[in-house]
């Protein structure tokens, strides 16, 4: 998994720079903005959000079949319980904005992505799918866990990794796409969500707002954590 991350972050800016220097030899008249704007295109950024989509699906059923699973082991009378509209329900009551983060990305990230952005705001797609840089360490905490070591160096080691991973690609990543905006264009930060669509803040604001809110709780179940884990080890002997 880290290997084929490493192999991204070192392919896309290859990519990036090496076109740079090879248009701009090739076409001397451009301006630098020319040549960075076709430098930026790619188009794996459409065939990526292609890609990408069945796994929002089939993590859906995933999610799904686990909330089954554990709740046939914590009501051990309904050991042969079957699926049913019931199930379902519970685990849309209960996962409902997993469930909402999932659907909005098919139903409306994704079009926009193919057929509505006219090949424009590549950066922009490419920062989003940076969210996904916390995914692997939210995992292998969850697996660490199911393996018996939550109380382990690398779990805490993991869940470091978590929170920094996940508040700075989750969270600091849209104060960064619009200062980077307001870069482009000469304007304060402050003033770049006055100069953007209604839809577009929107939109930013709708995937925001439950990043934060899964921060929040990510940040209190470290906290009870850290607190359990003194409690444990108690006061020091002299």
């Amino acid at each position: 998994m880290l290997y084929i991350l490493a192999c991204g972050m070192v392919f896309f800016p290859g990519l990036f720079c090496g076109l740079r220097k090879v248009l701009k030899s090739a076409f001397t008249h451009w301006s630098d903005a020319d040549v960075v704007v076709v430098s930026e295109r790619h188009w794996l950024v459409n065939s990526f959000v292609l890609f990408g989509a069945p796994y929002m699906a089939y993590d859906l059923y995933a999610m799904y079949l686990s909330h089954y699973h554990q709740q046939r082991l914590i009501n051990n009378s309904a050991a042969h319980q079957n699926h049913s509209l019931q199930t379902v329900k519970a685990f849309l009551s209960k996962e409902r904005l997993l469930v909402f983060h999932h659907m909005a990305l098919l139903l409306v990230f994704m079009p926009i992505v193919l057929f509505f952005r006219r090949d424009l705001g590549d950066f922009f797609i490419a920062c989003f799918w940076m969210t996904e840089f916390s995914t692997p360490f939210v995992s292998l905490g969850k697996i660490l866990i199911q393996l018996g070591l939550e109380n382990s160096k690398l779990h805490w080691i993991n869940g470091v990794m978590v929170l920094c991973s996940f508040f700075t690609c989750r969270i600091l990543l849209f104060p960064y796409m619009y200062w980077m905006y307001g870069q482009q264009f000469d304007l304060p930060l402050h003033s770049v969500p006055f100069h953007l669509p209604l839809h577009c803040n929107v939109g930013n604001l709708s995937i925001m707002v439950p990043q934060v809110y899964w921060f929040i709780l990510l940040v209190k179940k470290a906290h009870r954590l850290y607190r359990r884990k003194v409690k444990d080890q108690g006061p020091k002997q002299e």
